[in-house]
């Protein structure tokens, strides 16, 4: 494998730690140029059986279901799942033990040049798009990060000549150090993952880190609508460009007369008519100016572009139609794991509704949710998990009272498609995580769409 700086890792001892995705890919990768690795994860060896699978053949020594001696280790690679509290983490901080993250182990070893995108929310969607572009300009691209597969796990294929982009979480931003990209794009900062960071200042801080060591030709790229990425452009030490829905840029995209525009050194390029967008709703318009400020900036043709946003239909779990039963057809948005993401689904709603949501805790506040579904198309909602009492609470505090309580996820769809009628819709936007009852957002919206597929 001829990965650059391979050799900063070659014979070091290296502890990684969390064997989800990330962690198996991380443990391979550094198995495979020359690093001697341990593995940790709380769980036990039974336990993980099924995700160890790709390790069965490497040299690698395993430390299940017990905390590691942290003695003799040169680095420790964590897992972005691993808050900076928890003891294996402390403990390497008072040990003075070096401890970076997944997203900047693959970083230092890649070769392409990197467009990380961040945000609250539309980061799959904005990454899966841009991939398209690339693709479709006839470079090869890789689509990696928080969107599912890990960049580690892509590295071993990546060329020069290829270009990554990566969906970049505020946990995995937790643990970088020298991580670089060419480009970087924040779309949006609301409340989320205040359970884990504690504040919204903590949180806006790890968000800005993204291009926090870019310098010189860099590029961030921030949305001009949003307030508090407004007030993080003085921080950018490299070129700065916009995208807005209700401004015209210097550098960057726009809305002119109808169309998505490009604002370069004084001159104007109209791409698309925003209403030849494939992808629904204002927040896509959003998603899609911000893809094409990167892909431009990057110099793809303003024709590819074009081509890409009148055929690019979107990602799985997000505002995703399943099926129509009895004329109801039914919305899989099952990656609303916060309350603004589901905000826009619930606003992307143009006929009667019946929401499903509710879910893992994340120390959210509910009320704006409420707010919007008042004034909303949802008619009724059916509240699951955690949450439910909590959102109940925050819907009868805006007058809205036809809440119905499931037990189960199951008897929550059944529930939802016995009080939707014909011409209307059934929407999963549960405005919350699913760790209370299911392993992510994405085996949430499967099981979702197999009960529905089953009715």
């Amino acid at each position: 494998m001829g990965c650059k700086g391979q050799g900063l890792f070659m014979g070091k001892r290296v502890l990684v730690a969390g064997m989800a995705r990330s962690g198996v890919a991380a443990a391979s990768l550094l198995s495979a140029i020359g690093a001697e690795v341990t593995i940790y994860d709380q769980k036990g060896e039974a336990e993980l059986a099924e995700a160890l699978k790709p390790l069965e053949a490497l040299p690698i020594k395993r430390v299940l279901g017990r905390e590691p001696e942290l003695a003799g280790f040169d680095l420790l690679v964590t897992s972005p799942g691993i808050p900076l509290t928890a003891p294996i983490l402390r403990g390497a901080a008072q040990r003075g033990l070096k401890t970076i993250g997944e997203l900047e182990l693959a970083s230092r070893l890649c070769p392409a040049p990197i467009i990380a995108v961040s945000g609250t929310n539309g980061k799959t969607t904005t990454v899966t798009l841009l991939g398209e572009i690339f693709q479709n300009a006839g470079r090869l691209s890789f689509v990696v990060g928080n969107v599912g597969l890990p960049f580690s796990q892509e590295l071993p294929k990546i060329k020069p000549e290829d270009i990554v982009i990566a969906e970049v979480s505020s946990f995995q931003l937790e643990t970088i150090e020298s991580f670089r990209p060419e480009t970087s794009l924040l779309l949006n900062i609301t409340e989320d993952h205040l359970n884990r960071h504690g504040s919204m200042e903590e949180y806006i801080r790890l968000k800005a880190r993204i291009f926090e060591n870019q310098s010189g030709e860099d590029c961030v790229i921030l949305n001009l609508d949003d307030p508090l990425l407004r007030d993080l452009a003085p921080k950018a030490k490299c070129r700065l460009a916009y995208f807005s829905l209700e401004k015209q840029v210097k550098y960057g995209c726009f809305l002119e007369e109808g169309y998505v525009a490009f604002a370069e050194k004084g001159e104007v390029k109209r791409i698309v008519l925003a209403d030849e967008i494939r992808l629904p709703g204002k927040h896509n318009l959003q998603n899609s100016l911000a893809a094409a400020t990167a892909a431009m900036i990057a110099g793809v043709p303003a024709p590819v572009i074009r081509h890409t946003l009148k055929t690019f239909a979107g990602v799985e779990h997000r505002i995703e139609t399943v099926r129509v039963l009895g004329g109801v057809t039914y919305i899989n948005d099952s990656k609303g794991t916060n309350v603004d993401a589901s905000i826009m689904a619930v606003r992307a709603m143009k006929a009667g509704s019946v929401l499903i949501a509710g879910g893992y805790d994340k120390h959210t506040d509910f009320l704006p949710f409420a707010e919007e579904i008042a004034r909303s198309k949802i008619h009724t909602v059916v509240l699951i998990g955690e949450t439910r009492g909590q959102i109940e609470g925050a819907l009868r505090q805006v007058g809205f009272s036809a809440i119905e309580m499931a037990e189960s996820f199951k008897e929550a769809v059944v529930l939802a498609g016995e009080r939707a009628k014909s011409g209307e819709n059934v929407l999963l936007s549960p405005a919350c995580a699913s760790f209370d009852m299911f392993k992510d957002y994405e085996e949430r919206g499967r099981v979702f769409k197999e009960i529905v597929n089953a009715l």
